[in-house]
Parts: C-alpha cells; structure tokens; sequence
C-alpha cells in the first residue's frame, strides 16, 4: 500500500498541529536521546525532528521513538537511502529541505508521512501538483522570512507551512500569527551546551515557553 501525498500531508499536519514549535535536534551522543525527548515532551513539545547530520542519528530516532507521547520525525532526508534507514529506525514521520521526485516516491513506498520543503511559489505549486498542502518553509529567514510567506500565502492559501531556518524566539510571533503557518521548526529548545550538560530541566522550561507561544 502506498502512501498518497494527499495522506502524507494529512498525517504531518496533525502532527504539525500538535504544538506551535517542532524541535529540530542535532544529537551527537545517543545517552542524551532519551533524557531529551523526554524533557521536550514534558515541556509540551510532542513532535520532534531529528535531523540525520551526526552519525548516531539513527539510533537517537530509535530511543526516542520509546518515549510515551513523543512523535519522533527524521529531518534532513536527502535520498531514496535516508528514507529507509529513518523508517527502520522508528521515524513517524520525514522532513526535507527540498523535495526529488525519487525521495517523494521512496516516502510513498515506505509509507512515511513528508513535510517536503519549498522555497518558493513555484516550489510549493510543484508539490501541490503532486498532492502536497503541508509544506515546509526552508531556510525560512534566509527566504525572505515571515514577511516572504505572508506574499507567498496570498495567491496560495491553500497550502500550509512549517517555517524552519533562522526562526527563533525573537521572531516566532511573525511567523506563528500567520494563516498559512501552522508550526515553526526551532532549535533553540534544545540548545547544545544544555544538551551536553544533562540540564533537562532547563529544557523543559524552554519547551514550556516555545509551547505557550501563540498562534
């Protein structure tokens, strides 16, 4: 059974729905990936991405997929390769910087949702061709930020997106207070020295804060 755009896009905005910050981790060390995933989720950030840029990635995804309450995404899927791996590992869903004809139909076959990405009108129009209406917008500041989406949304309400790249707790609210924005994607819940350091606690407390953002 192969997974439909239109279904991949339903799926990842119920997950895109479940809080106003997705997460975007970097985790190097896989000792960090429980504890996390855990503090994220007490902090009322369900849906995390983790994104395939450090060797133990794939084995991050599979510890926190065991977390209770936890919806763990693969990011930075890039090939047909990724896709499986992500599944494998335990992934609900994937994200993209950008989106291939191969990587689409690889999701499709592994039946994993995609959050593919777009840059611009065109891009997006490509993707709602293919069935596509949850998006996500990357590198998001770099792109012309909120005000380049609010443009972008005017001709095409009928696509949602996923802000990420560049988005922070300066600058949410402009992109949050959108129609057409359903989450952001932020790193800054789960900064590097607090990761390294075991303070979950106060990664909680960002989590709580991003989680209260509103939209």
């Amino acid at each position: 059974m192969m997974l439909t755009a239109k279904a991949a896009s339903v799926r990842a905005r119920e997950i895109c729905e479940l809080a106003p910050i997705v997460p975007v981790l970097v985790v190097d060390d896989v000792a960090h990936a429980r504890p996390l995933a855990e503090a994220l989720v007490a902090g009322g950030l369900p849906a995390l991405e983790v994104t395939l840029r450090t060797p133990a990635a794939l084995d991050v995804i599979a510890a926190m997929a065991q977390v209770e309450g936890g919806v763990v995404g693969a990011g930075t899927l890039v090939t047909p390769d990724d896709v499986k791996a992500a599944k494998a590992a335990g992934a609900h869903f994937g994200v993209s910087p950008g989106a291939t004809d191969a990587l689409i139909a690889a999701c499709a076959a592994e039946e994993l949702p995609l959050l593919p990405g777009a840059a611009t009108a065109s891009e997006a129009m490509a993707l709602l061709e293919k069935g596509f209406d949850m998006l996500k917008f990357f590198p998001a500041e770099a792109s012309g930020g909120a005000p380049a989406l609010k443009a972008i949304g005017a001709p095409l309400p009928q696509i949602s997106f996923c802000p990420t790249g560049g988005v922070s707790p300066g600058n949410a609210d402009g992109y949050l207070s959108l129609p057409n924005v359903v989450c952001a994607g932020g790193s800054w819940v789960a900064p590097k020295d607090r990761v390294t350091a075991g303070d979950w606690a106060g990664i909680e407390a960002l989590a709580r804060d991003a989680a209260a953002l509103p939209r």
